[in-house]
């Protein structure tokens, strides 16, 4: 018979009832009990063992207390995995020492602490995943799997997760054909499967050990569903936000004009703009005479901006791919920074991405030394003289190349003096040019940075990166100018692009060449002339080296 609780002697309504499947009296194992399980035979503990996992897996309750029958039982310790009470009855087995028997007065129960996860950590990931990105749906991968795939396409032989979060699915495998091929029949599949469902990648296969025997990289493919991978629209605040940094950017073009006539402003304002100590701020007003002779410069440099971004859209408008609001960024030593244009599609290949980006630089390099050139022509042209600003010489020591050409044009005389008379076509063409070489360095997600990313991979592009971190840092890429350009960088545009469709197809030869000579006519642009270079070369007054 079952022992009884202790609890039944302050309440002597008892009833007797059927023992639990699998309960037993305890008594025939007390001797056992009192025995260390070192001192035991292996079928004794065997026994000991199984008579453990039964009393936790089942309870023993001879009696019903205070009226209740069998239909109310309480639920002991079953709700653990036959694995967990096995493991917990040879720990007890190792651990336990000899004591006398003890009965238990209650039957035992699990509290909620022993579960695996609370109630509030289940709560909190199921939060987590309604907030996160959609995942594949197992049976359209299953779907997937069997209609796309195959001897003469792509042999998968695992997969890994796919995505930032990993809410996509990556197949691994040994390609069947030409990459190009394949991937236009796993493309073609896949809509008459799935619809619009979702998108295919064609990518490197991560941490692989050789390449493919088909010559360059091994490949796998990455699914993601179309409202993860692609781009969102414009809300309506980013296109107030774009609008009111347009304004601002008006503004500091604006004065940059007022700036570029320093040599003609009343001495107050050149005091408060110039002198760290000086605290009272002048008469504003005194600079309206000022504004309509700095309107030329200020259309100058915004045209070039704006050119900068027509030269996105006419590349990416044939290759059917949409571009967001341009977000531009307001400067007041140049007038602009240019302008942060997003994808609102995903690129087809890396060719799409090496021409978009590089067409928007080229169209305002182009503009910009068109204006820079002929500028410097009337500048030494006394039918222009009229018209003519002077700037002090240091400016032309802020650029290696732009100091030799403006050295070439204006002759010896002119550059080695303080002050230089030049038209104001050379300042937008010099701002002009100095921005689009800013915005080609192969760092992030600027235009070099794509440029880059798109001719010669992701790896490439971090080399070169942490290269032009630390040239910005050190001050030897831009001058004055390294510092506020390296933190918009590292605020806005430092991640990489996304990759396209297609990131594995070679982008040619002619591409790759066009995106080295664009860097190093980057780096002669922003490297500034040291003193001993520009004394020699007769730029500017040099008093010290």
């Amino acid at each position: 018979m079952g022992t009884l609780p202790s609890s039944c002697f302050f309440n002597p309504s008892l009833r007797p009832r059927q023992l639990a499947p699998g309960g037993r009296c305890r008594e025939r194992y007390s001797v056992m009990e009192r025995v260390s399980p070192g001192e035991l035979c292996f079928l004794c503990r065997k026994r000991v063992q199984e008579w453990r996992i039964r009393r936790r897996f089942d309870g023993i309750m001879c009696f019903s207390i205070n009226g209740n029958d069998g239909g109310s039982e309480e639920k002991g310790p079953s709700s653990k995995s036959t694995e967990e009470v096995e493991q917990i009855a040879a720990d007890e087995d190792l651990n336990s020492e000899p004591t006398q028997t003890s009965f238990p007065s209650r039957t035992p129960s699990i509290s909620s602490g022993e579960q695996v996860y609370s109630s509030f950590q289940v709560d909190s990931f199921k939060l987590l995943e309604l907030l996160g990105p959609e995942k594949v749906d197992p049976s359209d991968v299953k779907l997937i799997k069997e209609k796309l795939f195959g001897y003469s396409t792509f042999w998968v032989t695992r997969e890994e997760p796919f995505g930032d979060l990993g809410e996509g699915i990556l197949f691994l495998g040994n390609l069947r054909g030409k990459r190009e091929n394949v991937f236009a029949k796993l493309q073609q599949h896949l809509h008459e499967v799935t619809g619009e469902k979702y998108n295919l990648f064609m990518v490197e296969e991560p941490n692989s050990e050789g390449l493919d025997p088909r010559g360059g990289p091994r490949v796998s493919f990455g699914l993601l569903r179309k409202e993860v991978s692609e781009p969102g629209p414009t809300t309506l605040w980013q296109y107030v936000i774009a609008l009111l940094l347009f304004v601002l950017t008006i503004g500091s073009c604006v004065e940059l004009g007022i700036a570029s006539q320093i040599n003609t402003l009343p001495p107050e304002v050149v005091k408060y703009f110039t002198d760290p100590n000086a605290t009272e701020p002048p008469d504003m007003q005194l600079l309206y005479p000022f504004v309509d002779s700095a309107l030329p410069l200020a259309y100058g440099v915004l045209g070039v901006q704006l050119f900068h971004e027509v030269g996105h859209f006419l590349a990416a408008f044939p290759k059917k791919v949409k571009l967001g609001i341009p977000f531009f960024i307001p400067n007041i030593t140049l007038g602009s920074f240019g302008a942060i244009t997003q994808f609102k599609s995903i690129l087809p290949d890396r060719r799409t991405k090496v021409d978009i980006s590089m067409a928007g630089p080229l169209a305002g390099a182009a503009l910009s030394f068109s204006m820079f050139f002929v500028g410097l022509l009337l500048s030494s042209n006394n039918a222009a003289a009229g018209d003519l600003v002077q700037v002090p010489s240091m400016l032309f020591q802020g650029s290696l190349l732009l100091g030799l050409i403006s050295r070439a044009t204006l002759g010896y005389t002119a550059m080695h003096a303080a002050n230089v008379s030049i038209h104001p076509l050379v300042i937008a063409g010099w701002c002009g040019l100095t921005t689009s070489a800013f915005n080609m360095l192969p760092v992030g997600c600027l235009d070099g940075g794509r440029a880059m990313q798109g001719a010669f991979g992701k790896n490439t592009l971090f080399g070169f990166g942490l290269a032009t971190y630390s040239l910005l840092g050190l001050g030897v890429l831009g001058g004055p100018l390294s510092l506020p350009w390296g933190l918009y960088v590292l605020i806005c545009q430092r991640a990489s692009e996304k990759p396209c469709l297609n990131d594995v197809s070679e982008v040619g030869t002619w591409r790759r060449t066009a995106v080295t000579i664009a860097i190093i006519l980057v780096v002669l642009t922003l490297l500034p002339l040291w003193d001993e270079l520009a004394e020699e070369l007769g730029i500017g007054l040099v008093t010290s080296f």
